[in-house]
C-alpha cells in the first residue's frame, strides 16, 4: 500500500516532462511559463508538506492519506480537460497537493511501525519499488504524446489515481494511535522552530534537499536540452530516462541491504562523493564541447544511484529527532526538500543556453552543498539523536 500511495506524485511529476517542449507550441506559450506546470508542482509539493505532516499527527495517517488521494484525482482531471496554460498550471498545483500525502504519510507510517533502522530499511524498500514508476513514466508519457496528444499522459494517471484511492479505502489502515491536539499557527511555528534548533536535523534535512535539487534541476533542463539543443524527439527523453531510475534503484537496494551493516554515515559520505565526481564529469564533457544523449544521462545514472544510498538514509535521520513529531519532521523535511529543488528547476529555466553548462553549473552546486551539509548532520549523530533512547548492547545483541 505505502509503494502505491507513494508512487501516483513521482509518477504524475515524471510522465507529464518529455511533453513539456510540444506544450510550449501547441499553447502558444514560452518554454519558461511552461515550465511552471514543473517547477510550481514541485513548490506546491513542498509548502503542502508543511500541513499535511501536521495534519496526520492530529487526525491519523488513514483519513489525511485519503482525502490527499481523492485531491490528486481532482487535480488530474483538471488537468486533463485543461485549455489554457492557466487551467494547466492550476490543475498541476492540485494534483501537487493531493500526491504528495503519499509522500509524506510513507515515511511517517515506515517511522510509526519500526525502529529507525528499520524505517531505513523499509523506505529504501518502498522507494526502490516506487521508482519504477518514474523510471517507465518519461517514456510512456513521450510516447503518448507521440501516438496521441498530451493529454493522454492525464487521461492514464487519472485512472491509475482512481485505482489507488479504491485500494487505499480497502487496504491503507491507521498506524498512528496517540493522536496529538491541533497545534495553532504559533504551536506550530514552535514544533518548527524546534526542529530547526537541531543540528542534526537540519543537517540531514538539508542533504535530503540538496541531493534531491540535484535531481530536479536535471528534470528542469533535460529536456530542454534534449528537445531544443540535441534535436531529439520526446520518446528519446523517456528512454533514456530509464538508465536515471534504473541508477535510483541500485542506489536503494545499496542503502537497503548496506545501511544497517556500514552505517548511516558511511553510506551519506559515500553518497556524496559520488555525486560530486559525477558532476564534474558532466562538466568535463560540458567544456569539452561533448554533448550526446549519454554524455548527459550517463554521469546522471551515477547521481541518481547516489540519492537512492543516500536520501533514504538521511530523511530517516532527519524524522527520528523527535519521536513525538514525526509527521511534523516528514512534512518539514519535505518541504525543504522539494522547496529547494524547485529552485533548482527555477535558475536552471532562466539560464538556458545552447549547450548543458547552466544546468551543469546548478547540479554541481548543489551536489557541493549536500556534501557540506554532512558536517552538521554527521556530528550531531555522533552525540545521539535527542529524545531517542538508545537500547543497551545485550538487547541490541539479544
Amino acid at each position: 500500500m505505502l509503494i502505491a500511495v507513494a508512487a501516483v506524485g513521482p509518477l504524475a511529476l515524471n510522465i507529464f516532462i518529455p511533453s513539456m517542449p510540444g506544450i510550449q507550441h501547441v499553447l502558444g506559450v514560452d518554454y519558461g511559463v511552461v515550465q511552471l506546470t514543473l517547477t510550481l508542482y514541485i513548490f506546491s509539493t513542498a509548502v503542502a508538506q508543511l500541513f499535511l505532516g501536521s495534519l496526520s499527527d492530529r487526525f491519523g495517517r488513514r483519513p489525511v492519506l485519503l482525502a490527499g488521494m481523492a485531491l490528486f484525482l481532482v487535480g488530474t482531471l483538471i488537468c486533463a480537460f485543461a485549455n489554457h496554460i492557466f487551467s494547466l498550471i492550476v490543475g498541476r498545483v492540485v494534483q501537487a497537493v493531493g500526491g504528495c500525502a503519499g509522500l509524506v504519510l510513507s515515511r511517517a507510517v515506515a517511522r510509526d511501525v519500526s525502529d529507525q533502522e528499520g524505517a531505513t530499511r523499509l523506505v529504501a524498500y518502498v522507494t526502490m519499488a516506487m521508482v519504477v514508476a518514474p523510471m517507465v513514466g518519461p517514456a510512456i508519457g513521450g510516447y503518448l504524446e507521440v501516438w496521441w496528444s498530451w493529454r493522454a499522459s492525464f487521461y492514464l494517471v487519472a485512472m491509475l489515481g482512481a485505482l489507488v484511492l479504491v485500494a487505499a479505502l480497502r487496504w491503507a489502515h491507521e498506524t498512528h494511535f496517540e493522536l496529538l491536539p491541533m497545534p495553532g499557527l504559533s504551536s506550530l511555528l514552535r514544533g518548527y522552530a524546534a526542529l530547526l534548533h537541531s543540528h542534526c536535523f537540519v543537517g540531514y534535512a538539508l542533504n535530503a534537499a540538496f541531493s534531491t535539487g540535484i535531481f530536479f534541476t536535471f528534470l528542469g533542463g533535460a529536456p530542454y536540452v534534449m528537445s531544443e539543443v540535441l534535436q531529439r524527439p520526446p520518446s528519446d527523453y523517456g528512454l533514456y530516462f530509464v538508465l536515471v531510475s534504473l541508477g535510483y534503484m541500485l542506489g536503494n537496494f545499496t542503502a537497503a541491504r548496506l545501511s544497517r551493516r556500514v552505517g548511516s554515515a558511511r553510506m551519506l559520505v559515500m553518497a556524496g562523493l559520488i555525486a560530486v565526481l559525477s558532476v564534474a564529469a558532466m562538466g568535463v564533457m560540458a567544456a569539452l564541447a561533448y554533448l550526446t544523449p549519454l554524455a548527459l544521462f550517463g554521469p546522471m545514472a551515477l547521481i541518481a544511484y547516489s540519492n537512492g544510498i543516500g536520501l533514504p538514509n538521511s530523511m530517516v535521520g532527519a524524522i527520528s529527532v523527535d519521536p513525538k513529531q514525526v509527521g511534523t519532521a516528514s512534512g518539514l523535511a519535505g518541504f525543504l526538500q522539494m522547496g529547494i529543488g524547485a529552485l533548482g528547476a527555477v535558475v536552471v529555466g532562466q539560464l538556458e543556453a545552447h549547450s548543458q553548462v547552466p544546468l551543469v553549473l546548478v547540479m554541481g552546486a548543489c551536489a557541493v552543498l549536500a556534501l557540506v551539509s554532512l558536517r552538521v548532520a554527521l556530528p550531531a549523530k555522533r552525540r545521539g539523536f535527542p529524545g531517542v533512547r538508545r537500547q543497551p548492547a545485550s538487547r541490541l545483541k539479544t
